[in-house]
């Protein structure tokens, strides 16, 4: 009995023991998983939302592992980028890589000109047509071919006239009765057959017949055309000569059709030739041609420009530049607008690292510049390059672009948000009453208002009858002026 008690007391000793044994594991395993839990919710001090596909970023997660929809490992999604942050937050190192440059948006002078190429033609306006004036034949041509550049005046071929020697004649007969009504007559019968005036007066003078007579050019330019050889028989009527004057040519540009708008009859336009480099040849739009080219989706512009010393010869290849005034805009470089043809987003470069696509109104293009009409405020910095990268990964992370409406201003000097050129109609203690164009940002038709002003020296200088531009922005005391220039000056 003593042994099976000793026995029974072995046993239960043995597994108080193992018990015991069994609980320290136990707590060890829950104390290793305690102690690994915070690695898990937290990676360098972030802490992790949840796992997700970049391909299926709506999908989540609550562990790490391999994609169920690609095989790639599921990325974790920290607290500090979360929705409730603007913007999606991107390693400095990524950012580096990406080569992302950022620039500053800001107000400089952008020139409302317009670029084109075109080529040097004739001036088809003047051109002169040589015709002989009678039937008859070439007795004499002159050195002359198509091409050859001539002046005023300058002999083509001696041509005889069978019919004006009998005229002639019988004019001198009748000249010699002194019948003065017979005289008239006869001499008219003499230029109704296209006899030239310098002909009937040599006639008068020499008393005698003169059926050969010399063709000549009428202006001076170069020849088109030649039709006449030795020998030949020529009818009345008949074209000799084609002559194309080069005093002024023409310079055709071709002109996108949406820049059309921009350019009028009259406006002055400066072309560059390669063969006169460092030279600006001063025209005028003569006229915009009423079709369009399918192919190009191009405009002609006639240009007419002097040809002094005839040095503009047609055919040569020219730059023009339509002028006009420069005038005082907010500017991004262009290569850090993003169209999807929809609409206009800018990439923002917030502060620590933060970036966040902004729906932005775009105006005209110059120099590599674009003018920002809406949705971007002076001072905010903009990504330049690497942008598209980075809208892709906001649109991965879910980030919304910032809404037009939505442009902050509270951090710079001059906070236009909406911008329009006007004419000032009156300036009083209340304000200055402006009447302005359209204003697209906030779907303003052209009117007639009063802006109070935000500054009272912001109307110092200026006077009814002014055409300004002005910038304003609209609190609930009503829209008020922040900026106000003389069009066409900063």
């Amino acid at each position: 009995m003593t042994f099976d008690l000793s026995h029974r007391a072995r046993l239960g000793l043995a597994a108080a023991a193992i018990a015991l044994a069994a609980g320290g594991i136990g707590y060890g395993i829950a104390r290793l998983d305690r102690d690994q839990a915070p690695q898990q919710a937290a990676e360098n001090g972030r802490k992790i939302l949840y796992w997700y596909d970049p391909m299926v970023p709506s999908q989540h997660f609550d562990k790490p592992g391999k994609s169920p929809f690609m095989d790639m490992q599921l990325i974790p999604k920290y607290a500090d980028g979360a929705a409730g942050e603007a913007g999606v937050k991107i390693d400095p190192a990524r950012v580096q890589n990406l080569g992302v440059r950022v620039a500053t948006a800001q107000r400089g002078l952008l020139s409302s000109g317009l670029s084109a190429t075109g080529t040097i033609d004739f001036n088809q306006r003047d051109v002169a047509i040589v015709q002989a004036r009678a039937a008859g034949f070439v007795q004499r041509v002159y050195a002359r071919a198509p091409g050859d550049v001539v002046g005023a005046g300058a002999p083509l071929a001696d041509l005889l006239v069978p019919e004006w020697a009998g005229a002639q004649a019988e004019y001198l007969a009748v000249r010699r009765t002194r019948d003065a009504a017979l005289t008239r007559a006869a001499r008219q019968r003499l230029a109704l057959l296209g006899m030239p005036a310098g002909t009937i007066a040599a006639v008068e003078r020499s008393g005698r017949p003169h059926n050969v007579i010399t063709v000549s050019t009428p202006t001076g330019g170069m020849i088109k055309t030649l039709g006449v050889r030795q020998g030949m028989t020529v009818t009345a009527g008949q074209t000799l000569a084609e002559v194309n004057g080069l005093g002024t040519v023409w310079l055709n540009a071709a002109v996108p059709e949406a820049m059309a708008g921009r350019l009028r009859p009259g406006q002055a336009a400066t072309a560059m030739l390669a063969a006169w480099p460092g030279e600006r040849f001063a025209g005028r739009v003569a006229m915009i041609l009423p079709d369009v080219q399918a192919e190009s989706r191009t405009l002609t512009v006639r240009i007419e420009l002097a040809n002094r010393g005839g040095r503009l010869r047609p055919g040569m290849f020219a730059s023009v530049d339509f002028g006009g005034a420069s005038r005082s805009a907010l500017l991004v470089p262009s290569e850090a607008v993003i169209r999807t043809g929809k609409r206009n987003l800018v990439m923002l470069a917030l502060s620590q690292g933060r970036y966040q696509p902004a729906e932005v109104q775009t105006g005209s293009d110059a120099g590599g510049q674009t003018e920002i009409l809406a949705g971007l405020a002076e001072g905010e910095k903009v990504v330049a390059s690497g942008q598209f990268l980075l809208d892709s990964e906001a649109s991965l992370s879910g980030v919304e672009a910032r809404p037009i409406a939505g442009a902050t201003t509270a951090t710079v000097a001059s906070p236009a948000l909406y911008e329009a050129v006007g004419r000032i109609e009156r300036i009083d203690a209340k304000g200055v009453t402006l009447d302005h164009g359209a204003v697209p940002a906030l779907k303003w038709p052209a009117m007639t208002m009063t802006f109070r002003l935000g500054s009272p020296a912001l109307a110092r200088g200026f006077k009814a009858g002014d055409r300004v531009r002005f910038g304003f922005d609209q609190p609930p005391e009503g829209p008020t002026l922040l900026r106000m220039t003389r069009e066409g000056v900063r």
